[in-house]
C-alpha cells in the first residue's frame, strides 16, 4: 500500500505560482506512474498531468499545457506541480495519485491510490 500526502495548497492572485508536493509512502516509488487531478466546487474531479516512472515522459490537460509542469524526484519518494500563470479556474482541491498499471491514463480510475488533496484558491 503507498500513502501520498500533498503539500504547498494556499491562496494567490491571479497570474501568479504556487508549486504542490506529493510526498509517497514506500519503496517502489519508481516503479509507478504519478499524476494529478483536481476537483473544483460542484465539478467532477479532472485529469491535470502525469508524469512517467522515470521522469522522462509527461502529459498534460490542455487546460493547463504550457502553464502546469510535473516532475518527479525518485530519490525523495516526491512528485511536484509547479503551476504558473494561475487564473481563477484553477481554484480546485488538487489530488496526487499512483498508477501501477505503468502506463500514463487520464482516467481516475485507473490510479490506484490518492492522496487527501491539497486546496489551490486563485483570487481574480
Amino acid at each position: 500500500q503507498v500513502q501520498l500526502v500533498e503539500s504547498g495548497g494556499g491562496l494567490v492572485q491571479a497570474g501568479g505560482s504556487l508549486r504542490l508536493s506529493c510526498a509517497a509512502s514506500g519503496r517502489t516509488f519508481s516503479r509507478y506512474v504519478m499524476a494529478w487531478f483536481r476537483q473544483a466546487p460542484g465539478k467532477e474531479r479532472e485529469f491535470v498531468g502525469a508524469i512517467s516512472q522515470s521522469g522522462d515522459r509527461s502529459y498534460y490537460a490542455d487546460s493547463v499545457k504550457g502553464r502546469f509542469t510535473i516532475s518527479r524526484d525518485n530519490a525523495k519518494n516526491a512528485v511536484y506541480l509547479q503551476m504558473n500563470s494561475l487564473k481563477p479556474e484553477d481554484t480546485a482541491i488538487y489530488y496526487c495519485a499512483v498508477g501501477s498499471s505503468g502506463l500514463i491514463f487520464t482516467n481516475q480510475r485507473a490510479y490506484d491510490y490518492w492522496g487527501q488533496g491539497a486546496q489551490v484558491t486563485v483570487s481574480s
